[in-house]
């Protein structure tokens, strides 16, 4: 069934536009109108994707409808950027589960000359306190009685980034952004089969009275595949954050719902109107390294020798430090087999990646946390990725898994932290975008957990729906320090932006300085390894995006080494286990979207685990 196709009118969008904040760079193109695209329906198991080519710009996101939507904004002129933002908000009402205005995200930005990070990462309030998730005898919190809590629930800061990041590199207006969520918050959208299946399993989400009344029928059934959600109450408040900008969320009715919310949760939060309206993004420095795959390293006399630039998000997230670890780490290793056999990743590459993968998690526990909080060891992130620290490394992957990894120290280290327990982590959504002038966005956005603290914020009880709340706060350390009573560099305290895996990541030709990349993926911690082995497979084994993105998912967080479910032969697992390795089989739900560059323009691939599509001209 067809979702009736209907405009926005100019009218409209010049009333908004003329109220907007920030103001455009250039004058808007008045020709362009959102119409709302059909709506999908594709089952959300595993579908085969085909890739998509495309000749002047592209982009790609998690589900038809906001990929649609930065197509649309691409094509009436837009920056990367302005696309980015269009795709975010539709993202928040479609896919409310991952992001969304009540979250927070990393987005990284090429400008066609320069790489820039910018941190939306939610924060802690001022009143946040390092043992606010201990419970009795000052144990750790269950983890779903940490999320529910009011002290999961950190300042969000997804909107004021983006806002910050137009002001730099829009094109279009502010207001006009907004358009296509606004025009399918009114009118409706079909409930997605993922968005179904994601409902029917939760069993929190019903707890909330007005997420209960928004996402579930009246006798509490998840609204089933097809049926047409409408969501007022957040086309009011995105209708004021077009007019107004930032401080429509940050300030105001909505800022003291938000606040209500937090506070009138089991275990009170004490996230404040003040931590809203002081929430600062911050730009930060792009973490770069310079890679070569390891086969022409090895090969002096290969025709065509590429070496590449892969920058990644610094600190607070991880990501670009483990993925660079992990690649400089099998660039010490030999291979005994080749890499690929059959089309999947050989049990010898499997064993020397996933021990190259226990390496870098153990660094990270040990060191990783946010830059204004934790220093860096021997004062520079880049010592963790050091040609001459991850040989010294490499020399510990033997022919047997060492099971668990302990941290290493950079030469000219010294640290009294402890190292992090291991904790869940969940979440996320992620967005690519390129231009046509050539400009690319990468950017990782989230809730954390799926439905993040399950409290939905709204103004007007009368209005169905609104926004969820992140539970961000719960990426912090629960133990704010160990046995010996040694700090975590990752424990909670006033101010500080928790540690993530988010991994958005560009690619550039070393020596041209030419964009070859976007990419990156949702999934908690993994989200490190979903992203290494797209680099590794475009990168190492030729594929294209597509190919590599399809490819079974694999790692290790530092215990056991994690398989697929049903992906790799059993001669793999016995081969792994044979050197030691326990290995779990189990569900890595992956959500890649990657854009790379092609002879004839660009080509991108999405994650077949998920709903997401590419478009482009």
């Amino acid at each position: 069934m067809t979702a009736t196709r209907s405009l926005i009118t100019l009218a409209a969008l010049a009333l908004l536009a003329a109220c907007a904040s920030p103001p455009p760079a250039t004058a808007p193109s008045t020709a362009w109108q959102y119409s709302v695209p059909d709506q999908p329906e594709a089952a959300s198991g595993n579908t085969d994707k085909p890739g998509w080519a495309t000749k002047k710009f592209a982009v790609a996101a998690a589900n038809p409808l906001a990929t649609d939507a930065g197509y649309q904004i691409l094509r009436a002129g837009g920056s990367a950027v302005d696309a980015a933002i269009a795709v975010q908000m539709v993202l928040g009402l479609v896919e409310p589960q991952s992001s969304g205005i009540g979250g927070g995200s990393f987005l990284m930005h090429f400008d066609g000359q320069k790489v820039t990070a910018h941190d939306g990462r939610e924060t802690a309030p001022a009143a946040a306190r390092p043992d606010m998730l201990l419970g009795e005898g000052g144990k750790p919190l269950p983890f779903d009685e940490a999320v529910l809590s009011g002290h999961s629930v950190g300042v969000p800061g997804a909107v004021r980034m983006l806002e910050a990041v137009h002001r730099q590199h829009g094109v279009l207006p502010w207001a006009q952004l907004f358009a296509p969520a606004i025009a399918l918050a009114e009118q409706g959208f079909k409930v997605s089969p993922r968005l179904h299946t994601l409902l029917k399993s939760e069993p929190h989400l019903k707890k909330d009275p007005v997420a209960a009344a928004y996402f579930y029928g009246p006798q509490g059934q998840a609204w089933p595949v097809g049926h047409v959600l409408k969501n007022p109450e957040l086309a009011q408040v995105l209708s004021r954050l077009a007019r107004e900008g930032s401080v429509a969320l940050h300030e105001g009715p909505v800022a003291q719902a938000i606040v209500q919310r937090t506070q009138s949760a089991p275990r009170p939060g004490s996230l404040s109107l003040a931590d809203l309206k002081t929430y600062q993004a911050k730009e930060r420095p792009a973490l770069c390294f310079d890679h070569t795959p390891p086969a022409a390293q090895a090969d002096a006399k290969a025709i065509t020798v590429r070496s590449y630039r892969i920058c990644g998000f610094p600190p607070p997230s991880s990501g670009a430090v483990a993925i660079g670890q992990i690649l400089g780490l099998l660039g010490h290793t030999r291979a005994q087999d080749p890499e690929l056999q059959n089309g999947l990743p050989s049990p010898d590459w499997l064993h020397r990646y996933t021990e190259a993968s226990r390496l870098a998690f153990a660094d990270r526990a040990q060191y990783l946390g946010d830059p204004d909080f934790v220093h860096a060891p021997a004062g520079d992130w880049r010592s963790l990725l050091a040609p001459d620290y991850l040989r010294q490394r490499s020399q510990l992957i033997g022919a047997q898994s060492m099971k668990t990894a302990q941290p290493g120290q950079p030469t000219g280290t010294r640290t009294s932290w402890a190292p992090m327990p291991a904790q869940t982590e969940y979440g996320t959504s992620h967005i690519s975008v390129v231009d046509g002038q050539g400009r690319a966005v990468a950017m990782t956005t989230t809730i954390e957990a799926g439905f993040g603290s399950r409290r939905m914020v709204t103004t007007d009880p009368a209005r169905p729906g609104g926004f969820l709340l992140n539970n961000q706060l719960t990426d912090f350390s629960f133990a704010p320090a160990d046995a010996q009573g040694r700090p975590i560099a990752n424990r909670v305290e006033p101010g500080k932006r928790p540690r993530s895996s988010m991994s958005p990541t560009l690619v550039f030709d070393q020596s041209t300085g030419q964009l070859v990349m976007s990419g990156g993926s949702p999934g908690g911690a993994l989200i490190i390894h979903y992203t290494a082995k797209l680099l590794a497979g475009t990168l190492h084994w030729g594929l294209n995006a597509q190919q590599a993105v399809n490819l079974p998912n694999f790692g290790s967080l530092n215990g056991p080494t994690l398989l697929e479910e049903k992906r790799f032969p059993a001669s793999t697992v016995d081969a792994l286990k044979a050197r030691g390795h326990e290995v779990r089989e189990m569900d890595m739900t992956s959500g890649l979207q990657a854009i790379e560059r092609t002879p004839t323009g660009w080509f991108g691939g999405a994650d077949p685990r998920r709903e997401g599509v590419v478009m482009g001209d």
